[in-house]
């Protein structure tokens, strides 16, 4: 029996010390990850850790002092900009190093070498969408240009001195979990984190889905459920504003309409599109019109929340420039925020710059394609795609004067049956420096710096909001926008010969802008950037919502003046829903109450008595959403049964618009009953249907808006015990405080352009990186509530400041 447990207790320890050694049970050994000395517990935080140490390096050339503030802020001085960048890289790296590596290998197509296979469809799409390409294009305009290969030469030496100087013992603990080792850092990572920002911003399109519809409906009815122009839009340059003739004549090839309404079906589709409501409120107030006498400039950029947050603080100053602000970690300089004299932010442009082309290949070999009557050599691109623990995946893919097929018989995304050869034509495939204009923007000092500034913009389009301590507010629709023949870029195109190309790029001087307008205010909310007498084409997408609400408070408060930095703070969180203000008086004027059981007449006394705003214990709201949900799918599901399953849905502003417009709009009727429907039966029927699903919340108590939209910010790798789950937060959909599900304002700002400037601002997370640190998520609570932290423009006399806690020396080793 004694042998019998020692030959027992010996296999016992050689499975365990199996297991600890080996992926097993994780993608790390699990010795690994429990050892003291290396393991997890070596990311636990000291609540009372100190920051302050003394750094020597090879590359830094001069002295660099850093003051870390209360919130873990880091205020730089540089005696050169060179060591900036340098230590800003550092200090992205120590704080932010493994959030730098999975956006940048994401970008890049390289998920799968972290994950394995389970990301090896969005890897090949990434590719075949020409994301590094689109980098190395961009890489070479940030290298030819000796100021931003300098200070990306400095970023990526920052980065890579602190990768360096990293123990395994101090890894971020995703490192540990994953199994994985940072890479060194290189200047195309920079521009590979740069084109996912263009990809999140200037890649959601519907030309597949578009195209489905527009061979499906009667060109009539396609007219009434995707019309050009929503009557309700507030556009971000007035209505009136009058256009000069335009530069570039655009010609529609003479086949354009014929084949607009053709029947082919197209089987393609992504993956997966980036979140349509990627976008963000901007707005700047005159001088005038304020009780200080100086502007007011507001941002507030709506992106996935994500721990750690996409933007990381800090202060850049140097004796050539002093900028504070968010950054990205991944990027050098100051992204949205102020200097000495100025500040700036931005609001997504929403423009249509990626296109597709059908292709037809000579055969299966893909080696040549018809255009403009003959046979044209393709170029092939051998993308190796590695994968955690299997072999390499190898993708080839053609590329032609389009650009690269992104579809074919390989790949059809989520659709495997795609038979047909589909190009994507971006503008982030070409040469762009976007480097330059945040260069230029943090040492802007007046209006022509900032017109200087902005006209490195290629990709993403951007609405940049300015103001000045002079004075001068402005707004540019700036970005490389294809100058389109009406409809142009709206379906997949025939690309069998240049006809269908693009024709040209809108001069830079003939993009929508304001400048120190009459009603004292310039803003965008990623609304139609001109109305209809803008001489070139602008696409169909845009919301509409939150201009109008946005516009409407601003000209009251321009209207009576004194406008302070807290009237601009409530504005930001303001949770009144103008899409449920235009959209009750439909529902009330033909809900038949009559009909209502006792329980849907409480849901509709709710509904009868709500304020129209989404606060988060708000019932009336949820009543609201749901309903409108339902009454879309009432409306419309009888059209769009039959249609192919890639098809694009109207807008929520065509029903609205069209029910407002006529009583008896055409889709109320259900072509599937003998009855001709009302709209008093479609608003009763949506209702009822809203109500069964209300009863459920309320069983579960969750019929408040907050709990039914059940906020949270995700982890990266959707780790639950390193998210904020249930956030008590309002707002939502057409609401100036957009904060949806996992998607919202991401860095609130607000900036009072006074003698000695007065900035707050806020993000939903911390400034580490580290779970295990007391500044991981110290912000989102301030940021739930609403609430701003003063953003402090230190200067070096204040380094005995109170609010200083930490300091780090960096000195040349």
């Amino acid at each position: 029996m004694r042998i019998f447990f020692a030959v027992l207790i010996a296999a016992l320890t050689a499975g365990i010390c199996y297991i600890l050694d080996t992926k097993t049970l994780l993608p790390a050994p699990l010795g690994k990850l429990l050892a003291p000395q290396q393991g997890i517990w070596q990311n636990a935080e000291p609540v009372n850790a100190d920051f302050s140490e003394n750094i020597f390096l090879q590359g830094v050339e001069g002295k660099v002092d850093v003051y870390l503030d209360d919130r873990l802020v880091p205020h730089v001085f540089a005696e050169n900009e060179t060591d900036v960048y340098f230590v800003q890289g550092f200090l992205h790296a120590k704080f932010r190093l493994w959030q730098m590596e999975l956006q940048t290998m994401a970008a890049a197509g390289r998920a799968s070498e972290i994950v394995g296979d389970r990301a090896l469809e969005h890897d090949r799409e990434f590719r075949r969408l020409g994301m590094v390409y689109a980098a190395e294009n961009s890489l070479m305009a940030m290298e030819a240009n000796d100021t931003t290969k300098k200070e990306c030469d400095a970023y990526t030496a920052g980065v890579n001195a602190y990768i360096a100087s990293l123990p395994d013992s101090k890894l971020p603990i995703e490192y540990k979990l994953l199994g994985h080792k940072p890479e060194k850092w290189n200047n195309l990572k920079t521009a590979l984190f740069l084109k996912y920002m263009s990809y999140n911003l200037a890649a959601h399109e519907s030309d597949f889905e578009m195209s489905n519809a527009r061979n499906f409906f009667s060109k009539e009815d396609f007219a009434k459920l995707y019309p050009e122009i929503q009557d309700s839009m507030d556009f971000i340059i007035p209505k009136g504003t009058v256009y000069q003739k335009p530069k570039l004549q655009v010609k529609a090839p003479a086949t354009a309409d014929s084949l607009y309404f053709s029947r082919d079906t197209v089987t393609a589709a992504e993956t997966a599109k980036p979140d349509k409501d990627n976008g963000s409120n901007n707005w700047a107030v005159s001088g005038s019109k304020t009780a200080s006498g100086a502007p007011i400039l507001c941002n507030d950029p709506h992106l996935g929340l994500n721990l750690p947050s996409i933007w990381y603080e800090m202060q850049l100053s140097t004796p050539s420039f002093n900028a504070y602000g968010a950054t990205f970690p991944g990027a050098p300089g100051v992204i949205i925020g102020y200097n000495d004299s100025c500040a700036f932010g931005f609001t997504n442009g929403g423009r249509d710059v990626r296109d597709y082309y059908e292709i037809r290949f000579k055969d299966d070999s893909r080696k040549e394609y018809w255009f403009n009557n003959e046979w044209k050599r393709t170029d092939f691109r051998y993308e190796r795609i590695g994968i955690a623990g299997k072999p390499d995946y190898i993708d080839t893919v053609a590329y032609t004067v389009f650009g690269p097929v992104m579809f074919d018989h390989s790949f059809g995304g989520k659709r495997f049956s795609n038979k047909k050869n589909y190009a994507v034509c971006w503008t982030a495939h070409n040469k762009s420096n976007e480097l330059m204009m945040f260069h230029l923007l943090n040492r802007a000092h007046n209006y022509e710096d900032y017109t200087r500034a902005v006209l490195n913009l290629h990709a993403p389009g951007q609405n940049v909001v300015f103001a000045t301590k002079s004075g001068d507010i402005a707004m540019r629709t700036q970005g490389e926008f294809p100058a389109k023949w009406k409809g142009q870029g709206d379906f997949v195109m025939p690309g069998t010969d240049s006809s269908y190309m693009w024709q040209g790029m809108i001069p830079m001087d003939e993009t929508p802008y304001q400048y120190n307008p009459e009603r004292g205010f310039v803003s965008s909310a990623n609304q139609r950037p001109a109305d209809s007498t803008y001489p070139y084409y602008l696409g169909r997408e845009y919301p509409a919502p939150r201009g109008v609400i946005i516009n409407r408070k601003l000209s009251a408060m321009t209207a009576k003046g004194n406008i302070t930095a807290e009237d601009m703070k409530t504005m930001q969180t303001d949770n009144y829903n103008v899409f449920a203000e235009m959209a009750m008086p439909i529902f009330m004027k033909n809900l038949h109450d009559s009909l209502l059981t006792e329980q849907e007449k409480k849901y509709y006394f709710l509904l009868k008595n709500w304020d129209l705003r989404n606060n988060f214990t708000s019932k009336g709201a949820t009543v609201f959403v749901l309903t409108w949900k339902y009454f879309k799918d009432t409306v419309f599901a009888d059209e769009y049964a039959k249609a192919p399953v890639n098809t694009m849905l109207p807008f929520e502003s065509t029903l609205l618009e069209g029910v407002l417009k006529d009583s008896a709009y055409k889709f109320l009727d259900n072509i599937n009953t003998p009855q001709t429907e009302t709209l008093a039966d479609e608003v009763t029927i949506a209702f009822k249907r809203a109500c069964r699903e209300l009863a459920v919340l309320e069983a579960g108590h969750r019929l408040d808006w907050g709990s039914y939209k059940d906020t949270h910010i995700n982890h990266l790798l959707k780790l639950s015990e390193f998210s904020r789950e249930h956030l008590q937060i309002g707002g939502g959909t057409n609401i100036i405080n957009a904060t949806k599900e996992d998607h919202g304002p991401s860095w609130r700002m607000v900036v009072s352009l006074t003698q000695k400037t007065e900035a707050y601002g806020v993000y939903p997370g911390g400034q580490s990186g580290n779970p295990g640190s007391s500044f991981y998520d110290n912000f989102v609570d301030k940021w739930v509530e609403g609430k701003y932290y003063t953003l402090w423009l230190m200067t070096r006399e204040e380094k005995a400041d109170k609010r200083v806690k930490w300091v780090m020396h960096f000195s040349k080793g």
